[in-house]
């Protein structure tokens, strides 16, 4: 299960800060009384930012690893909130999905990968502000049309970040990449959904 650490530092700088040390989980969440064997339970890796770690917790108890997902990170998504906001901010003032992926896909990834990379970041995020629109008040977030909208509206660059800090009570039922929803088959239902929207995969070479 994964839980908020709040945080302002990008992930460059949580990484570069090792700030997961300081990170801390008082209590068990499923032993809030105690009475368990609830310790820490190390570390887990990712990929990105560079030397990026979580900090993990584990109650044999119950047999449940924790962890807390700094700010800074998308949930369930390779990379940073910040960088993912990027990409979508980019997409929307492209021409179209193919010269978004051309400008930020210049690397060993063919065009038909590329432009599926940039579409899915670009419908989480869509499918996001249509869920927090329909869950929060009126008053704090009504529905926006994208990233540029919902800058405008929190006064911000960082606003999948700002977002996050705004919701926190929500962070339970919210959607990936902003909200550590525990639901497994909410998860597989988004997967299923995300899975026929990505298009068909570049014929073989030679085929």
């Amino acid at each position: 299960m994964q839980f908020r650490h709040p945080t302002q530092l990008t992930g460059e700088q949580y990484a570069a800060d090792e700030a997961w040390r300081g990170a801390r989980l008082e209590r068990c969440p499923n032993h809030p009384r105690g009475g368990c064997s609830f310790a820490r339970h190390g570390t887990y890796t990712r990929k990105t930012p560079r030397g990026m770690r979580v900090a993990r917790w584990y109650c044999p108890e119950s047999r449940t690893t924790f962890s807390l997902l700094p700010d800074c990170l998308a949930a369930r998504l390779p990379g940073t909130l910040d960088t993912l906001e990027t990409v979508v901010a980019h997409a929307e003032r492209s021409r179209n999905l193919t010269a978004a992926a051309k400008a930020l896909r210049r690397d060993a990834i063919e065009l038909p990968g590329a432009i599926r990379w940039v579409r899915r970041r670009v419908h989480l995020v869509q499918q996001l502000l249509a869920f927090v629109a329909e869950k929060s008040s009126e008053r704090l977030l009504p529905r926006v049309a994208g990233i540029a909208a919902l800058r405008a509206r929190l006064g911000t660059d960082r606003a999948l970040m700002e977002l996050r800090r705004l919701l926190d009570p929500l962070l339970s039922l919210l959607p990936m990449p902003l909200g550590l929803c525990q639901g497994r088959n909410r998860t597989s239902e988004r997967r299923r959904e995300f899975q026929h929207k990505m298009g068909h995969d570049p014929p073989l070479q030679g085929a």
